[in-house]
């Protein structure tokens, strides 16, 4: 099963550069130092899954050219996450069809109270998001045909998902990873994970747990995804042990 990963965004909830800030990386002329909030989108078996729908979607899917959408995964209900989700209405458009969204519970709970439009019927001229919401917890699931084996993670408090699709796993807004949850992540070609800081965070893994994580899943290659403003391309790179790399907006990665 080949899997595509196209990273339409790598960044934290501020996105880089953050606003009045004049650091190194917020400064830098590099183009991976330019971080718009986390997002992927995923190819495989002629279908493309996106994760998740930040407020930056729009102007992600432009610069990707991305013209057709068979379903979303939504890793949690953050701002960051999911206030794209009008942008969906132009698949709808463009496909004259529903959209099917998974999340676990605490998502589509979410998405009912707090966008409800979007789980109206269409109207003729397909102006708004037509959503299918269907509810996803521990078992594989196929969206659009195509199998997902979901990841519980944490968040602090929050109870969120991961997604593995063939042998790629997606890992966003971790602060830990359930015992049970490592054993889903074996035998990984690609392992895409989060990676907020220098110093651990509340709710998200800093550098050295993310180096921990990904030492023991031991994946063929991980990528470093959702990170602010403190994380310097170059200067993290040149940290980071063989197997491991720092992501940027733009990167495509086949396994």
């Amino acid at each position: 099963m080949s899997v595509e990963v196209l990273l339409l965004g790598v960044g934290s909830s501020g996105g880089s550069p953050a606003l009045g800030c004049s650091c190194p990386t917020c400064t830098s002329p590099d183009p991976r130092n330019h971080r718009t909030r986390a997002s992927a989108v995923i190819r495989s078996e002629g279908k493309t899954l996106l994760i998740d729908t930040g407020p930056d979607l729009r102007s992600q899917a432009l610069r990707a050219n991305l013209l057709h959408v068979d379903a979303v995964l939504y890793t949690h209900p953050h701002a960051d996450h999911i206030h794209g989700i009008d942008d969906l209405r132009a698949w709808c458009w463009l496909q004259k069809a529903a959209l099917p969204v998974y999340g676990n519970t605490l998502t589509i709970e979410h998405i009912k109270s707090r966008f409800t439009y979007t789980l109206l019927q269409p109207n003729e001229y397909w102006d708004k998001p037509v959503l299918t919401p269907i509810e996803v917890d521990v078992e594989p699931f196929a969206a659009a045909g195509v199998r997902v084996q979901p990841i519980p993670l944490l968040h602090g408090r929050w109870p969120i998902l991961g997604f593995r699709i063939g042998n790629v796993a997606y890992l966003t807004d971790v602060s830990e990873i359930p015992e049970s949850s490592y054993a889903l992540l074996q035998g990984l070609d690609v392992l895409i994970l989060d990676c907020l800081r220098e110093v651990p965070h509340p709710t998200h893994f800093g550098v050295a747990q993310s180096l921990a994580a990904a030492e023991r899943i031991a994946a063929t290659r991980t990528v470093l995804i959702h990170m602010t403003h403190e994380l310097e391309y170059h200067a993290l790179s040149a940290r980071l042990p063989a197997g491991i790399e720092v992501g940027y907006d733009g990167m495509c990665i086949d396994a």
